[in-house]
């Protein structure tokens, strides 16, 4: 049987909703949150309540424009985790409700797998098995990636995520919420090659960026003692600068876990994959070493209910249901 699927999105501060039909995503809808520009990072409490005011909205939205009824539905999927608990929380019980109330199975999702799948939204898909890269603002992982639902994690950071360096940089610099973005834009101006920054030796297959963004606070600051106008007039160098040495960080380990497994199938994911410099650098990689790699489309790299729907559509196939008393959990990990 092929599946006709309401899937449900929340981990964040993004709420989404996607319908799948028979293996092909008919619409992403996102609502976005704007309440947490002006704290310089998103608010759980104020998260969970704008979910609670886009759910219904978007969940409408994604059915009316999709020409799917509730009526064909056959099963409704959310992402379980991981995230932010009171955001997940609303899609958890809003996907219960709605599930209850057909008289449909219920699918939990797996945020950093579906960050995975969502390369097989569209054409061109990798090959099994792949290796993928997985960056946002909370995870920075490689995944080895056996088939649809099975992955295994070789490689994370032990400390912070490689989008909470790009993030926190940018509020160093003074740039507003969410910075990560704004320095990729400004990078494209600068030279890269105008300041260096202190390597962070790990061992394996992790990372590490909680040493960086140390390290950054501490350059600003010496070089804000000799000019108060430094980020100023340097702001585009420093850009460059910085997203260089970060995506530097990330292409060494990708590299080491293409050498260690053989694997020439190359991947990458999640919010930081939209990232202007991890793509160009990317395809420099695949020319020099022979990769095959695979970028997804912009609106499937940051969180969307798409890449949810497409992860629930391989989970239907397997039976692969979840009881009515699933509880979201905000530190799920892949399994």
């Amino acid at each position: 049987m092929q599946p006709v699927i309401l899937a449900i999105e929340s981990s964040c501060d993004e709420t989404s909703a996607s319908v799948i039909q028979h293996g092909k995503v008919l619409n992403n809808v996102i609502a976005s949150q704007t309440v947490h520009q002006k704290y310089g990072g998103v608010v759980p409490e104020l998260a969970s309540r704008a979910h609670q005011q886009h759910i219904l909205h978007v969940v409408n939205e994604a059915l009316t424009s999709s020409g799917i009824s509730t009526a064909s539905l056959n099963a409704i999927a959310f992402t379980r985790g991981p995230g932010l608990l009171g955001s997940l929380l609303v899609g958890v019980s809003f996907a219960k409700g709605m599930a209850m109330g057909l008289g449909i199975p219920l699918i939990e999702v797996n945020h950093m797998e579906a960050h995975v799948l969502a390369h097989f939204i569209s054409d061109p898909k990798p090959a099994f098995p792949f290796l993928c890269l997985t960056v946002s603002g909370g995870h920075t992982q490689l995944v080895q990636v056996e088939d649809y639902l099975h992955m295994n994690v070789i490689g994370e950071t032990r400390d912070d995520a490689v989008g909470e360096a790009f993030d926190k940089a940018a509020k160093m610099m003074g740039f507003p919420y969410p910075g990560g973005p704004l320095i990729d834009q400004y990078a494209r101006l600068g030279n890269s090659s105008a300041f260096q920054f202190p390597q962070t030796s790990i061992p394996d297959l992790d990372f590490s960026f909680s040493g960086i963004k140390t390290a950054f606070l501490y350059f600003l600051r010496d070089q804000k003692l000799i000019n108060p106008n430094f980020v100023e007039n340097r702001r585009n160098d420093i850009c460059a600068s910085l997203q260089k040495h970060l995506i530097g960080m990330l292409m060494q380990k990708l590299k080491k876990a293409s050498d260690e497994t053989g694997i020439k199938q190359i991947a990458i994911a999640g919010g930081v994959a939209a990232n202007s410099e991890l793509r160009k650098t990317l395809l420099e990689y695949a020319k020099k070493y022979s990769w095959k790699t695979f970028i997804p489309d912009f609106q499937y790299c940051t969180d969307n209910a798409a890449m949810i729907a497409m992860a629930a559509h391989y989970k239907f196939l397997e039976n692969k249901f979840s009881p009515l008393d699933v509880a979201p959990l905000a530190n799920l990990s892949i399994d």
